[in-house]
């Protein structure tokens, strides 16, 4: 499956942001959505996952803001990032499992929260 990240930009510290994961074919088919971020200087990190059930696990330092979601018949994941803070500056990636057929990543996008 391909995947098509979008959604960053530049936001102030408090603020808000949505990112979306766009897929090549059927969403309900992946077993494992995620979404990653890679941050200055650190390795990428999981920061929040959903199952194919809508399981969904979250990292601690975004655990209460951030909030993962999918909608089928569009296709796409969501990232809601709320009460933004400067260390959440970074570039963000999707990521999806299927057990059949291996992982996929999108492109990064970009997010850069100023102080």
């Amino acid at each position: 499956v391909q995947l098509q990240a979008s959604g960053g930009g530049l936001v102030q510290a408090g603020g808000s942001l949505r990112l979306s994961c766009a897929t090549s074919g059927s969403i309900s088919k992946i077993n494992v959505m995620a979404w990653y971020r890679q941050t200055s200087g650190k390795q990428r990190e999981v920061v929040a996952s959903i199952s194919d059930g809508d399981y969904t696990i979250y990292s601690d330092p975004v655990k209460g803001r951030f909030t993962i979601s999918k909608d089928n018949a569009k296709n796409t994941m969501y990232l809601q990032m709320n009460s933004l803070k400067v260390e959440d500056t970074g570039v963000y990636y999707c990521f999806a499992h299927t057990f059949a057929s291996g992982s996929s990543w999108g492109q990064g996008t970009l997010v850069t929260v100023s102080s």
